[in-house]
C-alpha cells in the first residue's frame, strides 16, 4: 500500500475515531426530544454560525461542486456562490422571526413554528410531507457522495482490487445511522463546529495547492479551458443562460426555505447572537468555496493536457485531485473533513425528517407528542437513513444534480410558507396548503417523467417560480385567520 494512501486511510480512521466519541458524548447529554431536536436551544455564536455553514458545504458542495465545474466551468459558479448569498436573505428575512417564534412556543421543529403562525393542523401535515421528501432527495447525496470517495479510496489502496458501489453505500450507511441515532442534533453541530474550522484552512491550502499544479497557476488553467472551449471560461460555461440564472435563482431565494439550515436559527442561545452568526457563516462560506473552484479547474486542465486520464465520473474530480497532487496529510485532512461535513449534514437532515415523522406528523393529528419517546426519532432515522440510500443509488445522477433536486425540492414547498407568510400578515393556511401540494407535484412530476425543460432550465426553480405565484394569488383571495397575539407580536416587528 502506498504510503499516500496509508497516511488519507489513517487520518480518515482518526475521524472516525473522534466521530464514535462526539456521538458517545453527545449521547450523555440527548436525555430529551428538545436536546435530540434543537440542542436544548442553547448553541452558542460560534457553534451555531459554523452549524450553519456547514449545513451547506457538505457531501453535495465538496464532492457535486468540483465535478460540476469540471463538466460545467464557470456557469456552475452561479450555483456555487448563489447559497452563500442565499445564506443572507434567509438571515433577513426567516431567522429572527423564526427565533422568537420559537422562544414564545417552545417548538422542537420547523412544522412546529409553522402551525404556530398559520394555526393550521393541515399546514403543519404538508410541511412535514415536504420536509419528509426532501429529506430523502437530498440525504441520498450525502450517502452517495461518502460512498464514491470510500470506493476511490479502498480500490486506490489496493486494499480491493474493486468493490461494488453498494457495499460502499452499506458501511456508509451503518456509520451514520449509529452516528445520527445515538446524539442527534447535538452530535451534528459540535462535528460541523470541528469540520467547519478544518474545512476553512483546508479550502485555502488546497486552492494554493491547485495553483501551483501548473507552471502559470489560473492563468495557464484559464487560458488551456478557453483554447478547448471558449464558452466553457465565459460568464455562463457550458450551460445556456438561463439554466444560470435558474440556478441562481433557486439557490439564492431558495435558501429561506432549507429546513437543515434555518432550523438551526430556532438553537441559539440569544437573539443578540444573530448580528454575528450570520457574518461568520457567510465569510466561512466564501473562503470555502475557492476549494471547489480550484479543483474542478485543475482537473479539467490536467485532463485537457494529458496529464491525467479522463475521468470516470465527473464526481470524481476531488478525490482524484487530492490523491494525485496534494501532500498526502493535507489529502487526508480534506477527506476526514469531507467525512465530518457529509455526517453533520447527513445528521441534520435525518434529525428534521426523523421529527416530521415522529413528532409533527402525530401532532397535526392530534396526537400529542409526549406519547413519542426518544426511541422512536432513533428509529425513525434508521428508516429514512434507508431510503435515502436506495434513493441515491439507483437514481443515477450527478451528486450536485441529485443535490439541486433535494435543494428545489425544500425551497419550492417552504420558502413561500415560511419567507413571505413569516413576513406577510395577509398570507393564509390555504395558500401555504395550495403552494406545498403544488410545488410537490412539479418538482417529483418533472423529475420522475424526465421532461427536459427547455435552455436547460432547472426543474426546481420553476416549481419554486410558481410556489411563489400561487401562494401570493390565493392568499389574496382567500380570507386569513386571526393571528394569535403573541405571533401578530412578532409579525409586528
Amino acid at each position: 500500500m502506498e504510503s499516500r494512501y496509508l497516511t488519507v486511510l489513517v487520518c480518515i480512521g482518526l475521524y472516525m475515531f473522534v466521530c464514535v466519541g462526539v456521538g458517545v458524548w453527545a449521547l450523555k447529554r440527548t436525555k430529551s426530544t428538545k436536546d435530540f431536536f434543537v440542542a436544548g436551544r442553547n448553541l452558542g455564536v460560534l457553534v451555531t454560525s459554523i452549524a450553519i455553514f456547514s449545513s451547506l458545504i457538505s457531501g453535495f458542495a465538496f464532492v457535486g461542486g468540483p465535478g460540476l465545474i469540471y463538466r460545467a466551468g464557470m456557469g456552475s459558479m452561479w450555483m456555487a456562490y448563489a447559497g452563500v448569498v442565499g445564506g443572507c436573505l434567509s438571515a433577513v428575512l426567516v431567522a429572527r422571526r423564526l427565533r422568537l417564534i420559537a422562544e414564545l412556543r417552545d417548538t422542537l421543529s420547523l412544522p412546529d413554528a409553522v402551525a404556530a403562525r398559520y394555526n393550521s393542523a393541515t399546514t403543519r401535515f404538508l410541511t412535514a410531507i415536504a420536509i419528509l421528501l426532501g429529506v430523502v432527495g437530498y440525504l441520498a447525496v450525502q450517502i452517495l457522495a461518502m460512498a464514491l470517495v470510500l470506493q476511490v479510496l479502498l480500490v486506490r489502496s489496493s486494499l480491493v482490487s474493486s468493490i461494488p458501489l453498494e457495499l460502499c453505500v452499506l458501511a456508509s450507511c451503518t456509520v451514520l445511522v449509529f452516528y445520527c441515532t445515538t446524539g442527534g442534533i447535538i452530535a451534528s453541530v459540535y462535528t460541523d463546529l470541528f469540520q467547519g474550522l478544518v474545512m476553512i484552512v483546508a479550502a485555502v491550502l488546497v486552492f494554493f495547492t491547485a495553483r501551483s499544479v501548473l507552471e502559470g497557476g489560473f492563468t495557464a488553467m484559464t487560458e488551456t479551458v478557453m483554447s478547448d472551449d471558449r464558452e466553457t471560461m465565459g460568464p455562463w460555461g457550458s450551460v445556456s443562460m438561463m439554466c444560470g440564472l435558474s440556478w441562481f435563482f433557486l439557490f439564492v431565494v431558495g435558501a429561506c426555505g432549507q429546513p437543515h439550515v434555518i432550523t438551526k436559527h430556532m438553537m441559539f442561545r440569544h437573539m443578540a447572537d444573530l448580528k454575528w452568526i450570520i457574518p461568520i457563516a457567510i465569510v466561512a462560506g466564501t473562503i470555502t468555496t475557492m476549494l471547489t473552484f480550484s479543483i474542478g479547474m485543475v482537473m479539467r486542465t490536467l485532463v485537457l493536457i494529458g496529464a491525467h486520464p479522463e475521468l470516470a465520473t465527473a464526481d470524481a474530480a476531488a478525490p482524484d485531485f487530492l490523491l494525485g497532487f496534494a501532500h498526502p496529510l493535507l489529502a487526508g485532512i480534506v477527506f476526514a473533513a469531507l467525512f465530518a461535513a457529509i455526517m453533520s449534514s447527513a445528521d441534520s437532515f435525518l434529525n428534521i425528517g426523523a421529527a416530521a415523522l415522529v413528532h409533527d406528523i402525530p401532532r397535526a393529528f392530534g396526537k400529542p407528542s409526549s406519547a413519542f419517546a426518544l426511541r422512536h426519532a432513533r428509529v425513525a432515522t434508521v428508516v429514512i437513513a434507508v431510503a435515502a440510500a436506495l434513493f441515491g443509488l439507483y437514481w443515477g445522477d450527478l451528486v450536485a444534480l441529485l443535490g439541486a433536486f433535494g435543494w428545489g425540492t425544500f425551497a419550492a414547498a417552504l420558502v413561500p410558507v415560511v419567507a413571505i407568510g413569516f413576513n406577510w400578515k395577509r398570507a393564509t393556511a390555504a395558500a401555504a396548503n395550495t403552494a406545498i401540494v403544488f410545488s410537490l407535484v412539479v418538482n417529483f412530476g418533472l423529475k420522475l417523467s424526465e421532461i427536459v425543460l427547455p435552455w436547460g432550465i432547472d426543474r426546481g426553480a420553476v416549481a419554486l417560480a410558481g410556489s411563489l405565484i400561487l401562494f401570493i394569488t390565493v392568499s389574496l383571495c382567500t380570507r386569513p385567520r386571526p393571528l394569535a397575539p403573541d405571533i401578530e407580536a412578532v409579525m409586528d416587528l
